[in-house]
């Protein structure tokens, strides 16, 4: 029976270009996710969008001298061309500047309020008097008082992850001017996470199939007690706060943006024509999936959860997939120092699969990964070029010549092939149990073994030799090779894209792939196929210095 999959994925801040981090860490691994469960028959709706409510916006805004919508505007159509380009699927990108997500996030706080789970305090409020304007938490830097680091932000730690509060920070400091801020009383709205500990700690009580990193985090958090969270900031740019006498305050980005999982799952609906459509992925039996970097754990794990909890009537999630971080050529990603791969730059001059493929075999799932402009050309030589296309490329082209592109009929098969297409039959559900428990890593190499070992039988059956002196075995082992051919393009589907719709086409298909399912569909003996063509193309090795003096600035 068919399952309703709801995938959230993070909501990338528009105030600057994606990079390579930001796919490793929640993007990627998202979108084999939900083109695995497509493939398996289940109804998914995957959602995201752009977060225009923060303060990076706003900074960036001013950096340039233009209005905050204008950067909105110039780097959610550049996300969008990005995900079509890298074959990102989503069922809808969004925003947060919608009227209905307002109107989401407006609902929540009022039923949260209602409930006495929002509720009216005074807090200190940072105040620059060199820069005579209240400031966000993120114009706000200081040391951490948890992990020491110099550069905590006023809302979160970059280091150790912590969420803060800018009263938290020690030497604190104003990011625009570098000057010291006061701190003046005002007043807000404050989400009362300390009444969620109990329930969050049973509901994390069976969680055990939870990625080590994000349940040993989440539960550090818990054991230290949750701390009532101020909801509102003294902001100019957000969403109102549905309330009189608080007109020049608005909605504090974080709470807001967990809500958009919501929210862009009821814009969905209403797209699609049936507005009640996104209620089976917010039901009983659905399961809903959080794909995100390890800086927004505590918001996924303790935070969204204590607003479903006090909202009521929506499911809390089934699993929240955190990264780890992806570091450049072995040194931390820094965007400020331009010490990232950007994406738009690598669409480029590359194609999408060689990426999608290296971020998948290196993915940041249990620590942090390195990715290098010199394994990037081994990867892609190496791996997907002499492995995989080059087994590929030869079945067909001999095929081609030696049997008219005809698939021929392999007759009864021997021990050897009989063994292969009991390998192939064990990837299938080994990289089936792989992927629907979130390991990407393990289910992809899985296929490469799959394709080493077909690489081994060819060379074993030499068909090059044999078809001077046994044609019909020559058939055989190129039929077995064909099975296994298509198992791969299965397989490798959710993560390779581009390549397995390429091959199901080369294979003599002339529908989506998708469409088959998770099963192998061999082309029958009698179907003419077309000209071959290469999966991949070998690149130089001179781009490793073209690219390291790129990110270099030479």
């Amino acid at each position: 029976m068919s399952e309703h999959i709801l995938i959230g994925v993070a909501w990338p801040y528009a105030n600057g270009s994606l990079h390579l981090g930001h796919i490793a860490g929640a993007y990627l691994p998202a979108d084999i996710f939900a083109r695995y469960h497509r493939l398996k028959g289940n109804h998914v709706l995957m959602v995201s969008g752009s977060d225009q409510h923060g303060a990076p916006i706003t900074l960036r805004a001013e950096q340039e001298g233009v209005s905050p919508q204008q950067i909105v505007d110039k780097y959610h159509k550049e996300f969008s061309e990005c995900w079509q380009k890298l074959g990102i699927s989503f069922d809808l990108f969004t925003n947060t500047g919608t009227a209905n997500h307002a109107q989401v996030v407006q609902d929540i706080f009022l039923k949260l309020l209602s409930k006495g789970y929002i509720y009216r305090d005074s807090m200190m409020q940072a105040y620059c008097p060199s820069c005579k304007r209240s400031l966000p938490d993120r114009y706000i830097e200081g040391t951490c008082p948890h992990c020491q680091f110099t550069g905590a932000r006023g809302d979160q730690c970059e280091q150790c992850g912590r969420t803060l509060n800018p009263t938290d920070l020690i030497n604190i400091r104003c990011r625009i001017c570098s000057g010291v801020p006061r701190f003046e009383s005002s007043e807000h709205f404050f989400l009362r996470l300390s009444a969620f500990e109990d329930q969050l700690k049973a509901w994390m009580s069976n969680k055990d199939y939870w990625r080590p990193n994000v349940l040993k985090f989440s539960l550090g958090i818990l054991e230290g007690g949750l701390k009532d969270r101020a909801i509102t900031r003294d902001l100019d740019w957000g969403i109102a706060i549905p309330q009189p006498g608080f007109d020049n305050k608005r909605i504090y980005v974080w709470f807001e943006a967990v809500c958009g999982y919501y929210s862009a799952s009821k814009e969905w609906a209403t797209l699609k024509g049936d507005a009640d459509a996104w209620k089976p992925f917010w039901g009983d039996g659905s399961k809903t999936y959080y794909f995100i970097g390890k800086d927004n754990i505590p918001f996924h794990t303790l935070i969204w959860p204590s607003m479903l909890l006090g909202y009521g009537g929506l499911p809390l999630p089934f699993d929240v997939p955190a990264n780890e971080f992806l570091t450049i050529e072995g040194k931390k990603l820094s965007t400020s120092r331009n010490w990232a791969v950007w994406v738009p730059d690598y669409l480029e001059r590359y194609d999408p699969d060689p990426l999608r493929y290296l971020l998948s075999v290196t993915m940041p799932d249990n620590g942090d990964t390195d990715f290098s402009w010199r394994e990037f050309l081994r990867k892609n030589n190496d791996e997907l070029v002499a492995t995989y296309g080059n087994l590929v490329h030869r079945v067909l082209t001999f095929m081609n010549r030696h049997f008219d592109g005809v698939v021929p009929d392999g007759g009864e098969y021997d021990a050897r092939s009989q063994d292969l297409l009991r390998i192939a039959e064990g990837t299938l559900k080994s990289v089936d149990q792989h992927i629907e428990s979130c390991h990407f890593k393990e289910a992809i190499k899985t296929a490469m073994v799959l394709a080493q070992e077909a690489n081994k039988y060819l060379d074993e059956k030499a068909p090059w030799k044999m078809i001077k002196q046994d044609r019909q075995a020559t058939a055989m082992s190129l039929s077995v090779i064909l099975s296994v051919i298509a198992t791969l393009k299965t397989v490798l589907y959710p993560f390779l894209p581009f390549s397995s719709q390429k091959l199901h086409a080369l294979l003599g298909f002339d529908n989506k792939l998708e469409e088959d399912g998770w099963k192998v569909r061999v082309p029958p003996a009698g179907t003419k196929l077309p000209q071959p063509q290469p999966l991949f193309f070998k690149l130089d090795d001179k781009i490793v210095e073209e690219e390291t003096g790129r990110l270099m600035g030479v």
